[in-house]
């Protein structure tokens, strides 16, 4: 797994061809709230469940609030054969701390 900041995620993001899955795993409710505009919302709870719908050859970005759920499921992601794992470490309020400072924040 890569852990990257907010920043580096947004330059890796400008380079990344084809570009990853940006997979939120907060919940519903958090996603209503703020999110990335391409992010695909799979609940952490859901996820373990769901993880053969993904596709573990593409790249993944792993996002949650501060970035512990993240990791969580980015290592778990590891443990079934995905390989191309990025764990945003700094969550979705790090991308609006950082990134986009017109964000909504909670």
């Amino acid at each position: 797994m890569i852990n990257l900041s907010a920043m580096q995620l947004q330059e890796h993001l400008k380079v990344a061809d084809p570009p990853p899955l940006l997979l939120d795993v907060r919940e519903r409710w958090e996603f209503e709230i703020v999110r990335l505009p391409s992010a695909q919302l799979m609940p952490m709870h859901r996820l373990f469940a769901e993880v053969k719908a993904l596709d573990a050859a593409r790249e993944i970005v792993v996002i949650c609030h501060h970035g512990v759920r993240s990791r969580m499921v980015a290592a778990f992601l590891e443990t079934q054969g995905f390989e191309r794992v990025i764990n945003l470490r700094d969550g979705i309020d790090g991308w609006a701390t950082h990134v986009d400072k017109g964000m909504a924040r909670y």
